[in-house]
Order: structure tokens, then C-alpha cells, then sequence
């Protein structure tokens, strides 16, 4: 019984979670051969980029948790010399873009912009990568031919990255006065952002104050923009007329985190109240039709408090969003 315990742990997947750059997305591979793995190692894999040198992030009982796809396996553990050997690669990599940099303004083209080198682990490949208004369109193949000429016998590749991807790369200070941009700091991936994150969390809308340095909106609008949206639900909305202790009001301003709004009434100053003080006049309005309405005269034909055993006006009344 303990043998088959034993074979059923050796044949179970382990799985890694791999990371390339400092602050990168995470890659999984099977290390199923390399039980004696733990988190901070290096290790070689294969890549669509050819060989290169991970760390390991993560660790994972079983591939379930990884998702479907299929994964290529760890290779090896890293060698100190291996560690010494992307070191030297990498050093290489700051000279590559300055020899790039200098061949594209020789061939003149002015829209594309060189942000970064890429050598594989075994220099069997150089990657550029390269930033352009053109996107795909632009035609580098006579930068590539001449980069091919000078980094013999690698094989070189350009490859289009996104502005965002480009302020990632490059580092520096936020548009908020982070010395380290988001990106750079901690940010993995990209998600989509949009305007409306910016209005339900009444940011203003002009460009310097929603705008990165990438020139994209934001990463940090989707920071709390769930937060926002669930505290709005529990709020009524500006134009809303509402019941408060000192009477009938009409919202003009809303502060979703804080849980309050601010009511203006036709005699006296605004007055902030917090959400337990407020009574939605509107939806009470509509129980008290409903139930002068009775059963019989309901649209519908049903009185859904008598089917649920509830009488007129029990219910208390909540905001609609």
C-alpha cells in the first residue's frame, strides 16, 4: 500500500509559476522531475523565445490550478555559472539598443523608437523591442537585416510593444508623484480602463489628471473601482429627492466610500447626511400606489404580499440603481 502511495506522488504534476523580468507576468512549467525545487530558485526552460533562466514565483499541487493548457517542462535547476552567464548576456543587451538605436536614425526612420534588447539564455537569439504610431505596419526589415549582419551568429527579431509596456520598461516617476511608476513597481499585466471608471469615482475628467505617462489612461483608476461601484448601489443618485431629518431634499452630490451624500432643500443650505438617515421617497411613493392599487386592480393581476404572506408596506424600501 505504501509502494503505490509513493508511485502516486512521484507520477503527480508539480507545478512552477516562473518569472523572466523583475516585475513580469508569471509562466507555468511542469517540474514534476524536481521535487527538491522551492520558491526563489532558478531554473532553465524552454520558451517561445527560446532557452531562458526563470525564477521561481510560485508552486502548485497539481496542473488543475494552472488552467487546461498544456505546459513545457523545467529542464533543469540553474548553475552558478548559468547565473553568471545572463549576467553577461545582459550587459551585452545595454550596448545591442545603443547600436540599434544609432542604425535607425542612419536609416531614418523617425517613428520607431527602440526601447529594450532581449538576449535568450544560450545568445541564440536577440530580440528588439520597439515602440511605433505605425504599430504592425512598420516595415523594419532593412533595420533588421543590418542588426542580423552585426549580432552573427544570432538570430535577431524585432518585436512591437504598447505604450504601456514601454513606460514598464523604461521606469521612472508617476504622474502622481510615485518615484516608481505602478507598472514598473508591481503591476504583472494590463487590464482594460475606461472613462466611466474615472465617472463613477468622480475623478475629473481632464486629460493631466487621468493620464499616465504613457499617455494611456491610468493604471490606478481600476484600483478601487469596484469599491466605488458596490457603495454607489447603496446610494441614491444626484437629482434623486430624498427624506432626511430635516425633510424633503434633493441629492446633489454623492460620496460613495464615506457612505453620505449632500441634500439641497428649497429653503436653508446644503446638508450632508449619511445613508442611514435617508428615506428614498420615489420607491416609497411606488408601495404606496401598489398598495392602494389592491390585488384586484394590480397590472399584473398578482399581490405579491399576499403570495408571500407579507402585509401592505412591510417591506422597506431600498434605492434603485
Amino acid at each position: 500500500m505504501t509502494g503505490m502511495t509513493d508511485q502516486k506522488q512521484i507520477s503527480e504534476p508539480f507545478v512552477v509559476g516562473l518569472r523572466f523580468q523583475r516585475v513580469g507576468k508569471i509562466y507555468h512549467f511542469d517540474a514534476s522531475k524536481f521535487h527538491e525545487i522551492k520558491a526563489g530558485d532558478f531554473v532553465v526552460v524552454d520558451t517561445s523565445r527560446g532557452t531562458q533562466i526563470g525564477q521561481v514565483i510560485q508552486l502548485f499541487a497539481s496542473a488543475v490550478e494552472t488552467g487546461p493548457e498544456a505546459i513545457k517542462p523545467v529542464q533543469r535547476l540553474a548553475t552558478p555559472q548559468d547565473l553568471v552567464l545572463r549576467q553577461t548576456w545582459q550587459q551585452k543587451e545595454a550596448e545591442a539598443v545603443t547600436t540599434c538605436r544609432a542604425k535607425v536614425t542612419e536609416l531614418g526612420l523617425m517613428d520607431v523608437k527602440i526601447v529594450a534588447a532581449e538576449y535568450s539564455f544560450d545568445g541564440s537569439r536577440l530580440y528588439f523591442l520597439f515602440s511605433s504610431e505605425a504599430g504592425e505596419k512598420a516595415d523594419l526589415r532593412s533595420l533588421r537585416r543590418a542588426m542580423q549582419r552585426i549580432y552573427q551568429p544570432s538570430r535577431v527579431e524585432m518585436h512591437l510593444v504598447g505604450p504601456r509596456d514601454v513606460a514598464k520598461l523604461l521606469g521612472g516617476m508617476g504622474a502622481c508623484g510615485l518615484e516608481n511608476r505602478c507598472c514598473s513597481a508591481f503591476l504583472t499585466s494590463f487590464g482594460p480602463i475606461s472613462i466611466k471608471m474615472a465617472k463613477e469615482q468622480g475623478i475629473s475628467l481632464t486629460p493631466t489628471e487621468i493620464t499616465g505617462m504613457c499617455g494611456r489612461l491610468r493604471c490606478c483608476l481600476v484600483y478601487e473601482y469596484e469599491q466605488y461601484m458596490e457603495a454607489r448601489k447603496q446610494l441614491p443618485k444626484r437629482g434623486k429627492r430624498v427624506g432626511t431629518p430635516m425633510g424633503e431634499g434633493k441629492v446633489t452630490d454623492v460620496y460613495p466610500l464615506k457612505e453620505s451624500v449632500i441634500v439641497e432643500f428649497d429653503q436653508g443650505v446644503p446638508r450632508e447626511f449619511m445613508k442611514h438617515e435617508l428615506q428614498p421617497l420615489d420607491e416609497l411613493e411606488a408601495l404606496r400606489k401598489k398598495a392602494e392599487m389592491g390585488c384586484d386592480k394590480h397590472p399584473d393581476g398578482n399581490c405579491d404580499y399576499e403570495k408571500k404572506g407579507k402585509k401592505k408596506g412591510s417591506e422597506r424600501p431600498t434605492f434603485k440603481s
